[in-house]
This record gives C-alpha cells, sequence and structure tokens, in this order.
C-alpha cells in the first residue's frame, strides 16, 4: 500500500478534518515502513494534485508533522522523514549549560510534568557560543518546540529569533527579545543584592568575605555586581577570588560560592581542620539543592525554585501561551551562617 492509499483510505473517517486525515496518513505510512527516516514526503503541489485538498490544508498537514518532530523541511528541497516515533506528541528540544545539579532538578522535573507523549532530547553548550552555535544549527527545524537557555552573547539574539517565537521558550538566563518571545528567566543582580543585605547581621561576624568568581565560566555577571556593590554600600572588608587552592581555608571568613566544585573543597577542608561550620567558618551558596538542606547542618543558599521554573516550561511547551516571568530568588537561610 503507498501513502496515496493510506491517506484516502482515511477519507470515511467522518470524525478526521481533511489535515488531519493527511497527518494520521503519513503516520499510519510510517508506521508500516512504507515510509523511512530519509524519504521525501510529496510537493505540495504534487500532494494538492493527488489528493484535491486545498494548498493551505497541505500546508498545514506538514507543519503538523514538523511540529511533532517526524518531518524536517529543506529549503528549495521538501519534507523529508527524521523520525518514525510516531507515539510522540511532541518533540522537544532542550539546550542547557551544562548538567549541573539544579539544572538535573529542572530536568527531573520538566521531564516528570511533561510526561512519557513529549520526546526531550537533551543539548548543552557549557557557555561556548561555537558550541551554542553548531548545536543550535544542527537540531533548528528538528524539533516542535525549543527550551534554551542562552548565552548572554549579542550573537545568539538572531539565532534565536531564527525559530517561530510560538516555538521558543527562553529559560534560566534573561535575554532582551522582542515582545512577543516567552521568557521564565531570572534577574541575579538586583534580587541578590537584596539577599545579602537582608542577610547583612549575620555576615557581619565575620571579618572577610570571600567570593568565589571566575569570568571566564558561565557564572551570571549580574551576582559579582551585586557583591561588589553590597561591600562598597555597606563597607565589608571583602575580596574576588577566582579558583580555591586546598587547604587554604582561614577561621573568621565567610565564603561565597557560584560553583559547587569550590564549595565541596572548602567543606572537605573546614572537616579536616575541625572548623565548626556557621562559627569558625561562614558558607554561602548560589543555587539550591537537597543536599544543601542536609550537609553540615543546612547550607545557607540563594536561589531561584527550578522546580516551579520546569513546571512554568513544561506548561507553556504544552500549551503555548505567552509567558514572560521572572523567576524570585529565595534565601534559605540555615546553620552554614
Amino acid at each position: 500500500m503507498s501513502l496515496l492509499s493510506k491517506i484516502k483510505s482515511l477519507s470515511d473517517i467522518n470524525t478526521l478534518s481533511k489535515h488531519e486525515q493527511l497527518v494520521h496518513g503519513v503516520i499510519e505510512a510510517i508506521d508500516a515502513d512504507i515510509l523511512q527516516v530519509g524519504d521525501q514526503l510529496p510537493s505540495i503541489n504534487q500532494m494538492v494534485s493527488d489528493v484535491g485538498f486545498a494548498r493551505k490544508t497541505i500546508v498545514k498537514a506538514y507543519e503538523e508533522l514538523k511540529h511533532r518532530g517526524l518531518v524536517e523541511s529543506k529549503k528549495l528541497k521538501g519534507y523529508y522523514i527524521i523520525s518514525q516515533e510516531t507515539k510522540v506528541t511532541l518533540k522537544v528540544a532542550l539546550l542547557l549549560f551544562s548538567f549541573q545539579r539544579f539544572q538535573e532538578e529542572f530536568y527531573n522535573t520538566f521531564r516528570k510534568e511533561l510526561g512519557k507523549r513529549f520526546q526531550i532530547d537533551v543539548f548543552f553548550h557549557h557557555n561556548n557560543l561555537a558550541i551554542f552555535e553548531t548545536v543550535f544549527n544542527n537540531i533548528r527545524g528538528k524539533y516542535g518546540m525549543y527550551v534554551v537557555a542562552p548565552i548572554p552573547n549579542k550573537a545568539v539574539p538572531p539565532l534565536l529569533k531564527s525559530i517561530d517565537f510560538q516555538k521558543l521558550l527562553i529559560i534560566d538566563r534573561f535575554l532582551a527579545m522582542p515582545n512577543e518571545y516567552s521568557f521564565i528567566s531570572q534577574e541575579f543582580e538586583e534580587a541578590t543584592y537584596n539577599k545579602l543585605v537582608e542577610l547583612l547581621p549575620r555576615i557581619r561576624k565575620y571579618k572577610k568575605f570571600v567570593f568565589f568568581f571566575s569570568d571566564n565560566r558561565d557564572y551570571p555577571d549580574g551576582i559579582l555586581k551585586a557583591f561588589n556593590r553590597f561591600i562598597t554600600d555597606y563597607e565589608i572588608e571583602a575580596k574576588v577570588v577566582k579558583e580555591y587552592k586546598s587547604g587554604t581555608v582561614k577561621k573568621g571568613r565567610l565564603y561565597f560560592f557560584v560553583s559547587d566544585t569550590h564549595l565541596w573543597e572548602v567543606l572537605r577542608d573546614c572537616r579536616n581542620n575541625e572548623y565548626v561550620i556557621g562559627k569558625d567558618v561562614g558558607i554561602l551558596s548560589h543555587n539550591d539543592h537537597v543536599v544543601k538542606e542536609i550537609v553540615f547542618g543546612g547550607i545557607t543558599t540563594i536561589s531561584s525554585d527550578f522546580k516551579e521554573m520546569a513546571k512554568g516550561a513544561a506548561n507553556y511547551v504544552k500549551n503555548q501561551q505567552l509567558v514572560q516571568t521572572i523567576v524570585p530568588l529565595n534565601l534559605m537561610k540555615r546553620n552554614s551562617l
């Protein structure tokens, strides 16, 4: 049986619209191995001639097949089968910075909220523009929805604008885009500054405030700006260092981390030196995680709720209704300060 025969065999089902007849016909042809990955669908003009449907009906059907991640369009060449996963309602590309603990929390919640009928393919750019461009160009046109944590670089918005705004959700880092684009993002500078002010009495317990921040990583520069403003406004003795050198932890200092790598190294050295966390040494960390609720009596954190961000992202993927949300930062006061 041919593709055309599959499509025409569905004409007697009154509950199917014409474009649904086309979509289901292609899906049944894929399931029957009539169509395989790499095969080209008939051109829109050919399909109009073969089935007698309006051109806009054919286009609507082909676009739905693209939305499901079954078909991609190649400029001036036509439509091609790219997947045989016909049970998937929607194929979603999730492009993240890296698979850190809090982003793992985002993914797990996002996966759970969407359910099994959504296929999620995860990619990482590691805050590297060349990698971002390569990954983005490779996935563009192959997914029904794109959820992207962008790099704050002027080269990124033009790439994102090449995708239909209804198929794109920007998460995590804020990026200025036209008004029709959706985002669920964090704001770092003002929010971090305000949380540091809230912690001021605890911060003053320590002789020196040390912030680990490296500008060659994917750290948000808004956190650094907030830190510098805070120590200037409140005359706090402090310094910014790029890396932690093993064995250099000192009593009377408060250590502030964006990266968990340095956090665990300092905590290990505190344990080895028998320093009491929250008394001899203070610890403050960005990005909360269940582990930080438990270790050393609890680590104080400034963090977005990544589960709520993920739930909002999943809701957008399912409903595609405009969302423009700045996720607030929460302060979790625990025994480490």
